[in-house]
């Protein structure tokens, strides 16, 4: 009789913890963002502008700026319009950042100042790497790092992680996302961030 009490306290408390468990989990990948939605870069590649034709798409509210500073979150909270969420694109491209007369250490400083803000005012923090490992390899190729500096400067502040599969064949942004606890969604190919942006800005 006692056994089966204890097997019968043993299976609630179990299927109490599934549950509590599935639930956690469920509740996790509910992410989901507002407008207006301002994209901006660290590292200056072509990425923002890849983001901007698929919320362009869909019609939604947003601000490209490749420059954005915390600045531009403080203006559009005081004209009565703040932002709902910043997606920020990683990805370093030097002949970019030489355009633009900045380097990686200015990209940095900018944007930790940016998510500061965000995150002081409740702003969503989307950290975005979609080229690939090809972005990532042409640095490396010439022993340049920008890019691995502009990954550490946003993957590990991200509220979530938009991820093209093929930039993660290392399990970089894995490993970032389970030490930091930090939920990260995985495409295929970058036709799939419609059908992603479209489920993050649902109404």
């Amino acid at each position: 009789m006692k056994k089966a009490i204890l097997f019968a306290l043993i299976f609630f408390v179990s299927f109490g913890f599934l549950i509590s468990s599935h639930y956690q989990t469920e509740k996790k990948l509910e992410l989901k963002a507002e407008q207006p939605i301002l994209i901006t870069s660290c590292g200056q590649s072509p990425g923002p502008v890849m983001v901007k034709v698929f919320l362009k798409k869909l019609d939604l509210e947003y601000d490209l700026n490749p420059l954005a500073t915390a600045e531009d979150l403080i203006a559009k909270k005081e004209a009565g319009t703040p932002y709902g969420s910043v997606i920020i694109v990683m990805g370093a491209s030097l002949k970019g950042m030489g355009a633009a007369g900045i380097s990686i250490d200015d990209e940095i400083d900018r944007i930790k100042n940016l998510i500061q803000e965000a995150k002081s005012h409740g702003i969503t923090v989307i950290g975005a790497h979609i080229e690939g490992m090809k972005r990532r390899a042409q640095g490396a190729a010439v022993g340049d790092n920008t890019d691995e500096l502009s990954i550490d400067a946003v993957a590990p502040n991200s509220d979530f992680m938009i991820i093209n599969k093929d930039g993660n064949t290392d399990n970089r942004f894995t490993i970032i996302a389970t030490e930091k606890n930090i939920s990260m969604i995985e495409i295929e190919k970058n036709m799939e961030l419609l059908q992603t942006f479209e489920k993050i800005y649902q109404k």
